[in-house]
């Protein structure tokens, strides 16, 4: 999606300036391991407007490889709005992305990847992207893929909590390993613990549970690991849980040990909650002045 946000920290119907970027949970993990020098390749729909222009064009500054993003002519860009400290607006009913289905794995060749990064949010905008995820997951697991699963529970995309507790649940046992917030278990399923969790979701090698400003765990072979959260002043959260997962990720494809892999989650989402985006600011582009 584009993301429309105040470019300072205040209420939307007082901000004079605003910025627009490119955002949405995959996409924004995608930016952060490309950030990390992980390379990483985004597959997605976006519509032949400008906004569709506009998210190309920055993830491609940010590194992101787009060779299995396809333009549609007969659906728009999806768009959001923040509203710091006041959640978000969604304008994505009937988006190029809602549209999604297997078709666009045809060209994957997941032999040749090492991690697959899905949501819950994707199987909950139409039937034809609960099935596009259902398909990455089965030849994920085909190719001996790692499957990566974060919950991240929209309640406005669900008919109800039942129904997304049972959908996301279904797909998190699919997976290999899987990042959840306390506070999306609890409810989801009504797990006040990490171990109560696992034993939901207890099919993923890794769980990985956020606490917020507290710290992450993650269970691994019945071994807990914890690790604080860095102190931080907010200034919005949203976007701060992709950017924990990035940096996960990244640190696990560098082979680091659970505590690294939790710290280096931390330190990504630490860099996001201080500011008004889901991404950090690209810098300024030098003329050719060197200005």
């Amino acid at each position: 999606m584009a993301l429309v946000a105040p470019a300072r920290p205040m209420h939307l119907r007082h901000a004079p300036d605003f910025r627009i970027t490119a955002a949405g949970a995959e996409s924004n993990v995608a930016c952060h391991l490309a950030s990390l020098g992980v390379h990483a390749r985004w597959i997605s729909q976006l519509g032949r407007d400008p906004l569709g222009d506009r998210v190309m064009d920055e993830l491609l500054a940010r590194g992101v490889d787009l060779g299995s993003v396809r333009i549609v002519d007969d659906a728009p860009t999806g768009l959001y709005v923040k509203n710091p400290g006041h959640g978000v607006h969604y304008y994505r009913a009937g988006s190029a992305a809602a549209r999604m289905g297997p078709e666009l794995l045809s060209e994957i060749d997941f032999s040749r990847v090492d991690i697959v990064h899905l949501t819950g949010i994707t199987p909950a905008l139409s039937a034809s992207c609960a099935e596009l995820v259902d398909v990455a997951m089965t030849l994920a697991r085909r190719a001996g893929t790692t499957i990566s699963f974060d919950v991240n529970y929209r309640p406005a995309l669900w008919a109800d909590a039942a129904t997304a507790a049972d959908v996301i649940a279904r797909f998190a046992n699919r997976a290999d390993l899987v990042f959840v917030g306390q506070d999306e278990a609890e409810v989801l399923w009504g797990a006040a613990d990490p171990g109560q969790v696992v034993a939901i979701v207890g099919q993923p090698d890794t769980v990985v549970v956020k606490d917020g400003a507290l710290g992450a765990t993650a269970v691994n072979a019945g071994e807990a690991v914890f690790e604080p959260s860095i102190p931080t002043e907010v200034v919005e959260p949203v976007g701060a849980g992709d950017a924990f997962a990035a940096g996960f990720l990244a640190a696990l494809l560098a082979d680091r040990p659970m505590p690294e892999r939790l710290r280096s989650g931390h330190r990504q989402a630490s860099r996001v909650l201080s500011t008004t985006g889901d991404l950090l600011p690209l810098p300024d582009p030098i003329d050719e002045d060197g200005a």
